[in-house]
């Protein structure tokens, strides 16, 4: 039996935040292609009907088809949702866009800044495939493994075109997953990809056993600043008070199952930064994030202090005692400035 197009979606990108979605899309009967480019990554997940690597102990729906082939995987596709670490997602859409259909509508689920452009995810997307297909983000706090189980999360979806942001809205609900809906799409790509950065240095208070006085502290001042960038750069502040920046920010600087607070942890117990990123099998992006971001805030005028210690303390310039330490001895201000 042809399955129908309206059904069909190509999920690109086989990690586990990949594959969470493509198991979700798959619970709600669409007919969905798994792209990965780990070929023998692609062939277990087919065989073991199992992503045993990134997102061990879920079935795949058997409406879910692995692929290693971007052209199968785009072939009738209604919609392309892109869940590519940030520094491949160019080379992956620019390959991808000769097969992408003209009637598609891209949800990109990536969170970062690209190094050197310094654009959002939405904006290299927007590049590689053109204008023509309009492009979704999905955001907000959502950890792959939870939405995979099935537990109760609110994301939401923004983009330019009202039409498209409503149609993703409904035809990626569940009884589990609740989708609102935003036109900000360079706050909630800002605050996605920041809130990554707040998270390490989130870690790194956690490893030192400076108390929940200072998390609480680092959390709320880490909003304070990522609002000041996604402001300069267009954004709404009211979005930053939301799903995609609070809401996303207290779940990556909180929850166990945060890589970038991992890192953190590890950089605040005296690891260096190459040793941890080498045990991990999954990106953390807030270490990608961390430089882009700082260029974008000094080409805005826009301080970032937080910023700008989690670097030196990435590249090892300094110790995270001593990071912390300048952060407490800034120059006294008022908390709106």
């Amino acid at each position: 039996m042809t399955i129908q197009s309206s059904e069909r979606v190509a999920v690109l990108g086989s990690g586990g935040w990949g594959t969470a979605l493509a198991v979700h899309l798959g619970r709600l009967g669409k007919d969905v292609r798994l792209w990965g480019r780990d070929a023998t990554l692609v062939h277990e997940m087919a065989v073991r009907r199992m992503n045993q690597t990134y997102l061990p102990g879920v079935e795949l729906p058997v409406g879910v088809h692995p692929t290693t082939s971007l052209e199968t995987a785009l072939d009738h596709a209604l919609y392309v949702v892109v869940a590519i670490p940030s520094h491949g997602i160019r080379e992956v859409m620019h390959r991808a866009a000769p097969f992408v259909p003209t009637s598609t509508t891209i949800v990109s689920a990536v969170k970062g800044l690209e190094v050197g452009t310094l654009r959002r995810m939405s904006e290299v997307i927007e590049e590689e495939i053109g204008l023509t297909r309009p492009v979704t983000v999905l955001s907000g706090p959502s950890f792959a493994t939870e939405v995979a189980c099935g537990t109760p999360t609110a994301v939401l979806v923004a983009g330019r075109n009202s039409g498209a942001v409503a149609v993703v809205q409904q035809e990626f609900r569940s009884s589990y997953l609740r989708i609102y809906a935003s036109s900000d799409v360079t706050g909630v790509e800002i605050g996605a990809a920041l809130k990554n950065v707040i998270a390490i240095a989130a870690g790194v208070v956690e490893a030192l056993g400076l108390g929940h006085n200072a998390k609480a502290a680092l959390i709320t001042r880490g909003l304070a600043e990522i609002s000041r960038l996604a402001f300069a750069l267009g954004g709404r502040r009211d979005t930053l008070a939301g799903l995609s920046g609070l809401g996303d920010l207290v779940l990556t600087c909180t929850g166990a199952l945060s890589r970038n607070r991992r890192v953190g942890l590890e950089l605040g117990a005296g690891r260096c930064l190459s040793d941890i990123l080498a045990e991990m099998k999954m990106v953390a992006e807030g270490v990608h994030t961390t430089r882009a971001a700082l260029e974008l805030g000094a080409n805005h005028e826009i301080e970032l202090p937080i910023t700008t210690q989690m670097d030196h303390v990435l590249a090892g310039r300094k110790a995270p005692r001593a990071a912390v330490e300048e952060l407490m001895l800034r120059r006294q201000r008022s908390e709106l400035d």
